[in-house]
């Protein structure tokens, strides 16, 4: 691993667990083990550094959904596959939780790669709708962006009342609750 890649991923780390704020250079430098001026000969700094992490964990995130979304079967079962994926649900979302940080939201450098993974994720989930309405899979009534934003938030706020209970329960029991929505907008076959 490169140092640029080690000084990304410790901040990536870093992030998900301390949030922006309590991710400080010397903290990014002893979880990597690179010196400050090899982080400074990379990065113009700690915003820079940081970006180049949010961007990582947004392609990261946007991958696994992909796997997820673009699978083998119908529209359900590709939603159903995301939701149902297995994630550190205490933990959070990589992403998610830094929509959370008002530093983060402050910075629009930072939050461009938060605002434009959601904006796809968004996107692709309300494209399914629209091919399972295509394929009569969905009561054409069903509003594909309208139920892209649902889904997303179910497993947003899942993580958060998943975290506030300290159980995936609350989480588990978002995503059943969409599915089971969700299977009452199909059509039988």
């Amino acid at each position: 691993m490169t140092t640029q890649d080690r000084l990304i991923e410790s901040t990536q780390a870093l992030l998900w667990e301390r949030g922006y704020v309590g991710t400080s250079p010397k903290a990014i430098q002893q979880l990597s083990g690179v010196g400050q001026g090899s982080m400074y000969h990379h990065f113009n700094g700690k915003p820079d550094l940081a970006a180049a992490a949010l961007r990582r964990s947004a392609e990261q995130m946007r991958g696994t959904a992909e796997a997820d979304l673009a699978a083998p079967g119908t529209a359900y079962d590709r939603i159903a596959a995301y939701l149902n994926r297995d994630r550190e649900v205490l933990r959070g979302c990589r992403i998610g939780r830094m929509a959370q940080d008002p530093d983060v939201v402050a910075d629009p450098q930072l939050r461009a790669p938060v605002e434009e993974t959601f904006d796809w994720l968004r996107g692709r989930i309300a494209e399914l709708v629209a091919e399972g309405q295509a394929h009569g899979e969905f009561a054409p009534g069903l509003d594909p962006a309208d139920t892209a934003a649902a889904v997303v938030a179910v497993v947003q706020g899942g993580y958060v009342l998943a975290r506030a209970a300290d159980s995936a329960a609350p989480f588990e029991q978002a995503v059943r609750g969409a599915l089971g929505l969700l299977a009452t907008r199909r059509r039988q076959a």
